[in-house]
């Protein structure tokens, strides 16, 4: 992989692929929802719908990306807003055009901010309010954390932060963190690096340097005791939540967490899906993951209950099964077969170009000159001794936020609201 960086803090990664006549143009800006504030939030997600709005230059972006043979793209979590271009080869400037001219400048209007504010809020009740199950992370989040902001999804706590946002808000937002340096460009496909080096000093070069501000946010103190909720929605059956604090992205802790996750529900033959769905027949579905967070994460098991079975019942089975996990040692081909499970999937996703655009992206980001070669020995390293160490320190009861998720009874009547959650105040 190659590296440069501009004079305005520009940081460009870079690798070539003479398989393919494409070429995949990613920019990573290092803004999520952790950088708003807990008044407004929501705003991470909302200006990556306005950066389609039209730019300085370019009053319509997707009519240049698609006369250009490409196709876009663009998401948001709580630590990144990622764009990106998979366009031919012999177009690719155009790709970095368009992306630049949109680091210069948005050219937004009060009525292009109403616009997609509808657009998100629509998105916001269609995906969280109006779907089964749709506001899990809203409930869950803000159990597990009470200083960080990860309190909240990539979507918002509510719609009227959304309602409230103006062209100012937004604008502001911007000019924050749209910033050179505050991004990572990063370019894979069939493109030598000379050539990238030279475009991106024509196109991004002269883009002023921002005033980026270190991040200063509150850290999450150790969870004391477990926290519970029980709440209940129009859903078809219930359902259990469960979150432990573990690592964060850079530490080895974060790998072991995500093998363990594959030892627990990654396939038919994975602990949780052969004892609590197939031979108990506690759960139609459960499912282990980790969401990749870059400052310390969760670890979540979440599972819908078969009929009859209580959230109590099926909550005592999985601490059952966690805790075989604390304190026996895992046979050597069971961890084998997640650690193969897990270096096939990651080398098959890097053989798509776009992936590996996206992927060295990130891994620039969390910093330390990682590899993607460096990340996969990562988790082929993981032992049965971390395995099981990991386990005794994060699955322990007071690490657990749990929510009991129920569908409404006779006794019980709907009760879905604006999903108010209480948040503290804090600097960023």
């Amino acid at each position: 992989m190659n590296r440069h960086t501009l004079a305005n803090g520009l940081r460009i990664v870079h690798h070539e692929d003479s398989a393919t006549q494409m070429v995949a143009v990613n920019v990573l800006y290092d803004v999520g929802a952790r950088d708003e504030a807990p008044e407004r939030t929501g705003y991470a997600h909302l200006l990556e719908h306005l950066m389609f709005e039209g730019s300085i230059h370019i009053p319509d972006y997707d009519t240049h990306v698609q006369l250009a043979g490409g196709e876009n793209n663009a998401w948001t979590n709580n630590d990144l807003t990622n764009y990106y271009i998979t366009i031919p080869y012999c177009n690719v400037e155009t790709a970095f055009w368009l992306e630049s001219d949109r680091m210069l400048g948005l050219a937004l209007t009060e009525q292009s901010v109403e616009v997609q504010k509808g657009v998100v809020i629509e998105e916001f009740k269609q995906r969280h309010l109006n779907q089964p199950y749709g506001d899990v992370q809203h409930l869950i989040r803000p159990m597990a954390y009470k200083k960080h902001p990860y309190q909240w999804p990539t979507i918002g706590i509510c719609t009227e932060h959304i309602e409230r946002a103006t062209l100012a808000d937004v604008m502001d937002f911007y000019h924050r963190y749209y910033t050179p340096d505050n991004a990572i460009l990063s370019v894979v496909g069939n493109i030598r690096f000379e050539e990238v080096i030279r475009l991106s000093e024509k196109w991004f070069g002269p883009i002023p340097k921002g005033n980026i501000k270190p991040r200063n946010l509150p850290q999450e103190p150790a969870q004391q005791r477990i926290r519970r909720k029980t709440v209940y929605r129009n859903v078809p059956s219930d359902m259990i939540a469960m979150a432990f604090h573990m690592g964060n992205r850079r530490s080895q802790e974060y790998h072991v967490c995500d093998l363990i996750t594959d030892l627990l529900s990654a396939g038919q033959s994975s602990r949780l899906t052969q004892r609590l769905i197939h031979r108990d027949k506690l759960f139609t579905a459960i499912d282990a993951y980790i969401q990749g967070s870059i400052d310390d994460g969760l670890l979540f098991i979440m599972g819908r209950l078969t009929e009859g079975v209580t959230c109590q019942q099926a909550e005592t089975a999985i601490w059952e099964e966690l805790e075989i996990l604390r304190q026996e040692y895992i046979p050597e081909e069971e961890l084998a077969k997640v650690r193969n499970r897990s270096e096939s999937e990651r080398t098959f996703n890097n053989i798509n170009y776009l992936n590996r655009a996206v992927n060295i992206a990130q891994m620039e980001l969390i910093g330390q000159d990682r590899e993607l070669a460096d990340e996969l020995a990562r988790y082929c390293s993981v032992t049965i001794d971390e395995i099981r160490q990991v386990a005794r320190k994060i699955f322990l009861k007071k690490n657990c936020s749990v929510l009991h998720y129920k569908k409404n009874s006779l006794h019980h009547p709907k009760r879905f609201c604006r999903l108010p959650i209480k948040v503290r105040l804090f600097h960023i």
